[in-house]
């Protein structure tokens, strides 16, 4: 098991561009520890550099507390699963998963031993003698994975290992990923786009955007408490509806609705008199219906999605937006007039200019 610390890292290709920007991180033993953003975020830059694949242009990595930034990727000691599994197509699965340790000399009865173990905590024990081309996505995902795991090593990094994989094999391989991990122990570093992913397997989540790291927080903490807007629309799914508008006599309107600015922000209210504030709130978080003690929206149903356990009805008020989610057996008519109610401890403000939430 490993201790990892990053410190002010940044990463400055030749060409000038700044694709990661003094990014700070303490990574205890046995964390499982998920990088999530968009594309061009920098989350697989940072996983590299952790590698030792790309150089760090500033900044300090730790292993166990020694300097690592010019060890070289054996030297690190690190195991890394890629997205395009990498085996070797002319070799079985037994011979994948046993490559690192037969490079290492290890004995052959070792490595038969290792191998059958390894193999049965993957469900690939009837797959051993087969090559990568007869299997199936999820089980050369399983090789890949396994191929890291048998060398025993004390960091794990997965730069978005399910990525090639159909929905339902997605959800299958995370479990899976996840049995390995309270297995193991190991340090593992995640890389995902997927936020489900993230909220699924990780002790913490590592926000990133352009670069930045916006949120370090565990799943329950970046779903409930978002420091600002980009996290808050990211993480959840379906994301958090968000409401632009310009404060006026305490109120913020949209359409015929408007919001007591006063009342929810007490006496930070006359600071945002004339500026423009962000209101949010999660699909799930509302109630149809006009309730007491909850900000109250009329709006116009335009769209509505089945999902079997609940219902998406995608509303409009005026030129805004929302996404509700409610109970199947609740779900209105298309292009009805609904009133849902929003309790006020779930309303979300941010200021309009920082994105920032307002506490």
């Amino acid at each position: 098991m490993a201790y990892i610390s990053l410190k002010n890292i940044n990463k400055i290709y030749p060409n000038g561009y700044h694709a990661v920007h003094d990014f700070n991180l303490d990574i205890e033993k046995g964390e499982f520890i998920v990088f999530v953003g968009p594309s061009g975020c920098g989350k697989s830059t940072t996983l590299r550099m952790i590698a030792g694949l790309e150089d760090i242009s500033n900044g300090d990595f730790l292993i166990n507390g020694k300097r690592a930034n010019e060890l070289g990727p054996r030297e690190r000691e690190v195991a890394m699963v890629f997205q395009s599994y990498a085996l070797y197509p002319q070799m079985t699965v037994f011979d994948n998963i046993a490559f690192g340790l037969t490079l290492q000399g290890v004995d052959e009865d070792v490595i038969e031993q290792k191998v059958k173990a390894t193999a049965a905590i993957l469900g690939l024990t009837d797959y051993l003698d087969r090559l990568p081309r007869a299997l199936s996505g999820g089980q050369r995902q399983r090789v890949a994975i396994g191929r890291a795991i048998i060398r025993k090593v004390g960091i794990f990094l997965m730069d978005e290992p399910l990525s090639n994989l159909d929905a339902k094999q997605r959800v299958t391989m995370r479990s899976e990923i996840a049995q390995i991990h309270r297995e193991t122990h190991a340090t593992t570093i995640y890389v995902t786009h997927d936020q489900t992913e993230a909220m699924t397997l990780a002790d913490r989540i590592v926000v990133m955007k352009e670069g930045y790291v916006q949120q370090i927080g565990t799943p329950y903490e970046l779903y409930y408490n978002p420091v600002n807007v980009f996290v808050a629309g990211f993480i959840g799914e379906p994301p958090m509806n968000f409401i632009r508008g310009k404060v006026e006599k305490g109120l913020i309107r949209f359409g015929k609705n408007e919001l007591n600015v006063g009342k929810l922000l007490g006496g930070k209210a006359k600071a945002y008199e004339g500026k423009e504030l962000v209101f949010g709130f999660r699909p799930e978080s509302i109630e149809l219906g006009a309730k007491p003690d909850a900000v109250q929206i009329k709006a116009t149903v335009e769209l509505t999605e089945m999902l079997g356990d609940n219902t998406n009805v995608y509303v409009t008020a005026d030129e805004d937006k929302a996404i509700l989610k409610v109970d199947p057996h609740d779900t209105p008519e298309l292009d009805s007039e609904l009133v849902f109610s929003i309790p006020e401890k779930n309303v979300y403000l941010f200021d309009g200019e920082t994105e920032a939430v307002i506490k």
